[in-house]
């Protein structure tokens, strides 16, 4: 399954999420760092929710980018 991961860049690190995965979270000094921590986090998190015997939301987010007007 492929999952949407949002990054955001902090002033001193970046954070990623997972829309379809509440509580799924990394914290990275650089977006390579992230990036595999938000994998390893989306594994652990799924194999979680299957050996609670909970459901695994299929993934629904999308994402897209949308050119603004410059200022």
């Amino acid at each position: 399954m492929k999952y949407a991961v949002i990054i955001e860049k902090g002033p001193t690190s970046y954070g990623a999420y997972v829309p379809d995965l509440p509580g799924c979270v990394a914290v990275g000094e650089t977006r390579e760092e992230v990036e595999a921590l938000i994998r390893e986090a989306i594994e652990e998190h799924v194999a979680i929710l299957r050996a609670s015997g909970d459901r695994v939301p299929q993934p629904t987010s999308l994402v897209t980018y949308v050119d603004a007007p410059a200022a």
